[in-house]
């Protein structure tokens, strides 16, 4: 699992402002050596400036589909690397969050994006590490900006 190349690296990820944002199929590719995406996801993972944000919905998806206890320990030092940094969603975002869904409802859009868009409109973030091109693809940020999806679909 890629991370933060020395410890000095790591200290300034850990205190940056994330730079972009992390979807749950990303963490699984990078996580599974066999998954089909694990290859683009691990390059276009070395280029990304670091932090990244995710959501705790996002967390929970990602530790639903790990395979065993193997990927789980993995994907815990992959958190604790700094490398990715949890966002907070509080109960005054959840408006948005519905209208979110809403707008989106014949995706439909989960749970977990919509945190996401959320995010990237409260953060001002655009770059996404995320395999879910169609839906981000659709996604746009306060209505209006795509998203820079990262890795791209040319694999």
């Amino acid at each position: 699992m890629p991370a933060p190349k020395s410890a000095r690296g790591l200290r300034a990820a850990m205190l940056a402002s994330p730079r972009g944002l992390v979807d749950t199929g990303a963490m699984l590719a990078l996580l599974d050596r066999n998954d089909r995406w694990h290859l683009p996801c691990r390059k276009a993972f070395e280029t990304l400036p670091l932090p990244l944000a995710t959501s705790a919905a996002v967390l929970a998806e990602l530790f639903h589909l790990l395979a065993g206890a193997w990927e789980m320990t993995v994907a815990w030092d992959f958190l604790r690397s700094g490398a990715v940094r949890v966002l907070a969603i509080a109960d005054e975002d959840l408006p948005d969050l519905e209208a979110l869904m809403l707008r989106y409802r014949d995706r439909p859009m989960d749970f977990a994006d919509a945190t996401l868009v959320h995010l990237a409109s409260k953060e001002s973030l655009a770059t996404i590490f995320t395999i879910d091109h169609d839906d981000f693809e659709t996604y746009r940020i306060e209505g209006k900006r795509r998203f820079r999806i990262v890795p791209d679909r040319r694999r």
